[in-house]
C-alpha cells in the first residue's frame, strides 16, 4: 500500500516544474515561524467543559515540522497517541508589529489548509504539571500543509468549511465561523507580542473530533469540495520510501 501511493503521488510531483513548486510551498521554504492557537471553536470547549478563553493561547512550532503532500507524516517513536487537527492555515503577507484587529486582514496573503499533527500522550502530562507544548506539537512532519491558496480563493476566513477523514471515515466537521478568537484577532494579539514577518503561518485552531492515527493510515482533509490534501502515516522505525 505504501509503495503505491508513493509511486503515484511521486509522478505528480514530478511532473510539476521546480517553479511551481517554489511558488506552491513558498510560504514553506521562506517561512520563519509557526504560531498555532489553542481551544480557538465553540465546540471543543462545551465538548471538554472548560472555561471559553479570555483571550487568545497560543503557542509556537518550527518551521522543520513542515512537510508537504508525497512525503509522510511519521510518528516519532517516543510518543504513543499521536492526533490529527484541521485547520485553516494564515499567511502573513507584509511585516507587522502592534497593529489593530481592524487593519489585521490587510497583512494577510493568502491561506493554506494545514493539519497540526499533536502528541496528545505528551501535551496531557504537559498541561497537567504546567510544561511547554513544544514537544508535543513540534516534532517533525507534525505541520502537513496543502499549496498556497490566494484571498481571491478564500474572501471570507470567517466562512470556511473543514473536513477531515481517516482511511475514508468523516472524523472532523466543522466551520471557521465558529472561531472564538478570528483571523485578525489572533493576528492584532500575536503582533503585540512579536513581529510578524512575510510568510509566518498562524494556525487558527481545529473543530472537535481530533483522534489518534497509526502507521498505515491515510489521511485526507479539505476546505469543501475545492481543496483537498492526503497524507500517509508511517511509523519512525518503519522504513521509508525513497525520496521522491
Amino acid at each position: 500500500m505504501f509503495s503505491s501511493f508513493f509511486a503515484v503521488t511521486g509522478t505528480i510531483l514530478r511532473k510539476m516544474s521546480s517553479a511551481s513548486l517554489s511558488e506552491k510551498h513558498g510560504f514553506v521554504v521562506n517561512g520563519k515561524k509557526i504560531l498555532g492557537a489553542a481551544l480557538n471553536y465553540m465546540d471543543i470547549v462545551r465538548a471538554r467543559n472548560v472555561p471559553v478563553p479570555t483571550e487568545p493561547l497560543l503557542f509556537l512550532k518550527p518551521t522543520t515540522t513542515y512537510v508537504v503532500e508525497g512525503k509522510p507524516i511519521v510518528i516519532p517513536r517516543v510518543f504513543s497517541k499521536v492526533a490529527h487537527e484541521v485547520e485553516l492555515g494564515v499567511i502573513i503577507g507584509k511585516k507587522c508589529k502592534n497593529i489593530t484587529k481592524e487593519d489585521a486582514l490587510n497583512y494577510i496573503s493568502g491561506y493554506c489548509l494545514a493539519l497540526d499533527m499533536t502528541a496528545q500522550c505528551n501535551l496531557g502530562l504537559a498541561r497537567k504539571n504546567g510544561h511547554p507544548w513544544s514537544l508535543g506539537k513540534g516534532f517533525d512532519t507534525s505541520t502537513p500543509v496543502s499549496g498556497f491558496i490566494s484571498t481571491n480563493e478564500i474572501k471570507d476566513p470567517h466562512n470556511v468549511p473543514l473536513w477531515l477523514k481517516v482511511n475514508g471515515e468523516l472524523r472532523q466537521q466543522g466551520n471557521t465561523a465558529d472561531l472564538i478568537f478570528k483571523v485578525d484577532d489572533l493576528i492584532a494579539y500575536a503582533s503585540k507580542y512579536m513581529t510578524l514577518e512575510p510568510n509566518d503561518l498562524i494556525l487558527t485552531g481545529t473543530p472537535d473530533g481530533a483522534l489518534a492515527v497509526k502507521g498505515g493510515d491515510i489521511i485526507e482533509a479539505g476546505i469543501g469540495d475545492s481543496v483537498r490534501i492526503k497524507f500517509i502515516v508511517v511509523g519512525e522505525d518503519v522504513e521509508k520510501p525513497s525520496a521522491l
